[in-house]
């Protein structure tokens, strides 16, 4: 394998390529080797295609990177990222992984595919076994691996460690950051002073993408995971960071002191990814956390924090919706490949 491997960044100008090229910088694997975005950008530098809204500086290693079409044969890279809306994203991450592309997709266009990994390293890394089973099929050089939508990121991994409670339901409520839908999402005239009950599509995720997630592979596919979930998601004034209050049956009836200590011990040892938190669930004993000012960037920004346990099961949990629950999860998904030689 090479000492550096090429990167590409597709849908580079938006929010989540954006994070993407912020998780990327000074990576210690990764390189980026090329920034893809629609033909109103390619062509132009980076700077002058994008704009930048992240707090940090725009990296001087891509300020001046000529952006390029989405399209393989102009793109120079071992692995890309998709941050691509997903109705584009179904045709073209399939031209990219036929041409022999690693796609690390964080669109939803192919996640619920049954040969498609769709994975949370620190909770089902076995299921990038599908990697073999979707190249058979498809006749691809390459292959696409997904991560889950950002709700479903924040959630799951507090989830896995209650699955030895024998895990029977789950109902959640989402309060989730304007950033998830995008810089031009939402109006601030709609979302200032105002809480949106509705999140299009979010709800439906929320409830299927876990049992997937949650799941069994058996060598050739998946077996969902037997949990009723029942997701209500809202919009709110916050600008990262999704919280998520969440009620949890179970068979065993654990205690609250019972699932904290399962959250505590939850250490799934992928070993030492650069973009890996350490510890993956930070639990957080006083009454009013966690919140998202003051806990989104934890493990810089790849850390889900939980609190509020209480007799029920109920609890509170939330995690940085454009890191984690965005480019982070692609890039860890990547470093996780990479590890075990897929890449």
């Amino acid at each position: 394998m090479p000492e550096v491997i090429k990167a590409g960044i597709l849908g580079a100008t938006g929010a989540v390529g954006q994070r993407f090229i912020q998780a990327l910088e000074n990576h210690p694997w990764f390189e980026i080797t090329s920034l893809a975005a629609s033909e109103r950008s390619a062509g132009k530098t980076y700077d002058k295609a994008a704009n930048w809204r992240l707090e940090s500086k725009l990296p001087d290693s891509v300020k001046d990177m000529k952006v390029v079409p989405v399209d393989p044969k102009k793109v120079d890279a071992d692995v890309v990222f998709s941050a691509l809306p997903s109705d584009y994203a179904k045709t073209v991450e399939a031209e990219f992984a036929k041409e022999g592309f690693v796609v690390a997709s964080n669109a939803s266009a192919y996640r619920m595919e049954k040969d498609v990994p769709l994975v949370i390293p620190e909770v089902n890394a076995d299921h990038l076994g599908l990697i073999d089973v979707q190249q058979d099929k498809r006749g691809w050089d390459g292959y696409i691996v997904t991560n889950p939508n950002c709700s479903t990121i924040v959630m799951v991994p507090t989830l896995k460690p209650l699955m030895q409670f024998g895990l029977e339901s789950v109902t959640v409520a989402t309060m989730q950051a304007i950033s998830g839908a995008g810089y031009d999402g939402i109006a601030s005239m709609a979302i200032l002073d105002n809480v949106v009950p509705y999140i299009g599509g979010e709800e439906e995720k929320v409830e299927t993408e876990p049992l997937k997630l949650l799941g069994e592979f058996d060598g050739t596919k998946i077996i969902d995971a037997d949990i009723e979930i029942s997701a209500s998601c809202n919009r709110v004034p916050v600008m990262d960071g999704h919280t998520e209050n969440i009620w949890a049956k179970m068979t065993q009836n654990p205690t609250p002191e019972q699932v904290r200590e399962a959250f505590l011990n939850f250490n799934p040892g992928l070993g030492d990814l650069p973009t890996e938190p350490n510890p993956v669930l930070i639990v957080r004993d006083e009454p009013d956390r966690p919140q998202p000012r003051l806990d989104r960037n934890m493990g810089n920004g790849m850390g889900i924090t939980v609190g509020r346990i209480r007799e029920g099961i109920r609890y509170t949990v939330m995690g940085h919706n454009t890191v984690r629950g965005a480019a982070g999860a692609s890039v860890l998904n990547a470093e996780l490949l990479h590890k075990l030689g897929k890449l």
